[in-house]
């Protein structure tokens, strides 16, 4: 029997709606709609243009009831951290600020002055990042936001996407989850921690967790869409959890790397890890699907060659990714290496030259030439990864037999082979479409076993010296 859901799948620089067809034997996913979820610059703030990509999801959801299939249901994922101010009146209050904004710098700082970093660390279990919902909270309430003072209701964004869907206010656990401001042991708000901030509690909706319905489109949406009263369910919001839940692993014995703008490699446990150990390693505790907790590593990733094209695109420069992968390939091995996670590469105007910079910056010679540069950036990523990978193994109960790429970042056959080689592991590349799919699977209450028939890997061994 054949069920078609969608899934609204909003990374942070582009956007899909996907149409998926579910049969016994195939899953089908067709991108309908794809469209840039823009950052705007108002003010020296930076801010979504929440309104924008509300537009691109309802026109991508009147695409798909333009065709006359049924839907079963709806579900969005987006990226985490960031959060949308909600009236009294039920209409958003102001743009929602990006977690790109420079106005969290030094915030952390100011924040353990009111509460000691180990303290917050051991109440949330969340790595120290400037991105932190928490410290994005604290930032705002120095700034005498309005929007914070006179908010009703605080959503997180796949949770305000359904809102302006269903009409309905939910907060989603792994999104939640992703925020520092939760016990992950509890998997409730930490009211010291938002007393800090000076934001009350009641000002997040209830939790839901995956697979709870969320509400019906509105009235209006139905009509002008043309899919009538569909179900919109809260998947895993965040959409490192609903990639995660699409790895193809049917044993505990591996790690998944999610490769996208972001990189985020950890390892599934049934209990989070808050220690000493995990403190100083800046590991994270977020939540997953059915309970489990994605321990796991924040890393910048491809976010740096995304943002070399954008600047060689404006120099007439076109590069496709097999091209610069093809380019990379002919050069030799880096010598040195950048941080991809260091601070000049958070939002900087010319990534080539942030990159150069920082090579003279640290004593060495920076890149001849474009291909070059590419080479050091996958260079860089191979070697984080692998000393990411390093520290998972010595704190997973298990030994790790298989790193899992998952997401667009998996398609980079070059940088699969260099992170095998540099973990020393088996690198199973695939699905590409790790999100979109986790998103599929909790709405059609698929799992791993049922997804590994639908889907293709690539296998990368390490190269024995």
């Amino acid at each position: 029997m054949e069920k078609n859901y969608i899934a609204v799948d909003l990374g942070a620089t582009s956007g899909r709606v996907i149409l998926a067809k579910v049969t016994g034997e195939a899953l089908e996913m067709e991108t309908i709609h794809r469209f840039p979820t823009p950052l705007l610059q108002i003010g020296g703030k930076y801010c979504w243009n929440i309104y924008s990509i509300y537009d691109d999801i309802v026109k991508g959801l009147s695409m798909v009831g333009k065709r006359g299939v049924k839907v079963e249901s709806i579900g969005v994922d987006t990226w985490g951290v960031d959060f949308v101010c909600v009236a009294k009146d039920g209409t958003l209050l102001a743009l929602p600020r990006s977690y790109r904004d420079p106005y969290t710098e030094g915030i952390p700082e100011k924040f353990f002055k009111k509460m000691p970093r180990e303290d917050l660390y051991d109440r949330t279990g969340i790595q120290i990042m400037n991105i932190n919902s928490v410290f994005q909270l604290y930032a705002q309430h120095k700034e005498s936001s309005v929007a914070l003072d006179k908010a009703r209701s605080i959503l997180f964004m796949p949770d305000a996407f359904s809102y302006l869907l269903t009409g309905k206010k939910v907060c989603e656990y792994t999104i939640l989850s992703t925020s520092a401001l939760m016990n992950p042991r509890t998997k409730k708000l930490d009211r010291k921690v938002l007393g800090v901030c000076h934001v009350c509690p009641r000002k997040f909706p209830s939790i839901v967790y995956p697979g709870e319905k969320v509400g019906r489109l509105t009235s209006e949406l139905a009509e002008k869409t043309g899919l009538g009263k569909v179900n919109v369910i809260a998947v895993a919001g965040h959409d490192t959890a609903s990639a995660v839940a699409a790895v193809p692993a049917l044993s505990e014995g591996f790690a998944y790397l999610s490769s996208g703008t972001w990189s985020l490699m950890g390892i599934e446990l049934k209990q989070p890890v808050i220690n000493d150990r995990s403190f100083s390693m800046n590991f994270t505790n977020e939540g997953g699907v059915g309970g489990t907790t994605r321990f796991l590593k924040n890393i910048t990733g491809m976010w740096l060659l995304e943002q070399c094209l954008v600047k060689w695109r404006s120099e007439g420069k076109e590069y496709s990714y097999a091209e610069l992968a093809k380019m990379s390939a002919e050069c030799a091995a880096s010598e040195r290496l950048i941080d991809p996670d260091a601070p000049e590469f958070a939002a900087p105007t010319d990534m080539p030259e942030a990159i150069c910079r920082y090579c003279r910056d640290h004593g060495f010679e920076a890149p001849a030439d474009d291909a070059h540069l590419v080479r050091l950036i996958y260079d860089s990523l191979a070697g984080k990864y692998a000393e990411t990978f390093r520290n998972l193994q010595e704190t997973a109960p298990f030994k790790i037999e298989a790193l899992h790429i998952i997401g667009g970042g998996s398609q980079n056959e070059l940088l699969d082979q260099m992170t095998a080689d540099a973990c020393g592991v088996t690198v199973v590349a695939g699905p590409a479409e790790g999100t979109a799919l986790g998103n599929v699977m909790i709405q059609a209450k698929l799992s791993r076993k049922d997804i590994n028939k639908f889907i293709d890997t690539k296998i990368f061994k390490p190269h024995t010296k």
